[in-house]
């Protein structure tokens, strides 16, 4: 079923973490933030919405890691019930896809629900004080899914929302309105952790 991001209060705080990665690095909030912001992105190997949006998801980090933009993904899932979510596998699309941030595995989940995501792909965007600026979709792009509850578009994969509320974020500007949901594949929680938004 598809699901939408929440509507997180704006100038709420990044959350902590230190998860590892699949470099076989652990990183942290402080280490992955850059100087002109950060872009936390809850992605995982299997969904069909993550997998739409993905090479424009990697050309855009690209291009704003050279603005000062820390980006970092990553991954929640329940791989008990998805196994080609594991860090294994997740290795394996960072590699294949090219990856230039690290690719986190949140294997508690505990992060995941810090930052109250909701769904993959999910798009937390901090300005300098790692404040949040930007809680919203890469754009209006969406595949074609047995799961989804609306039909699939025929727009391109261009990242305009989420590269205008970058560019504002990387210029220490106010984000433009609106912010529209991200839209996904639910996240998939284990036994006993699905949050009362979940």
């Amino acid at each position: 079923m598809r699901f939408e991001s929440l509507a997180i209060e704006l100038g709420s705080p990044a959350a902590s973490f230190s998860l590892p990665g699949t470099d076989g690095k652990n990183y942290t909030l402080q280490e992955v933030a850059g100087r002109n912001g950060l872009l936390v992105a809850f992605l995982c190997n299997h969904c069909p919405f993550v997998l739409h949006i993905l090479d424009g998801f990697v050309d855009f980090a690209k291009e704003y890691q050279a603005k000062g933009l820390g980006v970092v993904a990553i991954s929640s899932n329940d791989v008990i019930a998805h196994p080609e979510d594991d860090l294994e596998h997740m290795a394996s699309l960072a590699n294949e896809r090219g990856f230039t941030f690290p690719y986190l595995y949140d294997e508690t989940q505990e992060v995941a629900i810090a930052y109250k995501a909701v769904c993959t792909p999910d798009f937390f965007l901090y300005d300098r004080n790692l404040e949040l600026a930007y809680c919203g979709q890469f754009d209006e792009s969406r595949p074609r899914t047995e799961h989804s509850k609306g039909p699939a578009t025929e727009i391109p994969v261009t990242g305009n929302e989420l590269r205008a509320a970058a560019d504002a974020v990387v210029e220490g500007k106010p984000v433009p309105g609106p912010q529209r949901p991200s839209n996904g594949c639910s996240m998939k929680w284990k036994e006993g952790n699905e949050p009362e938004w979940g």
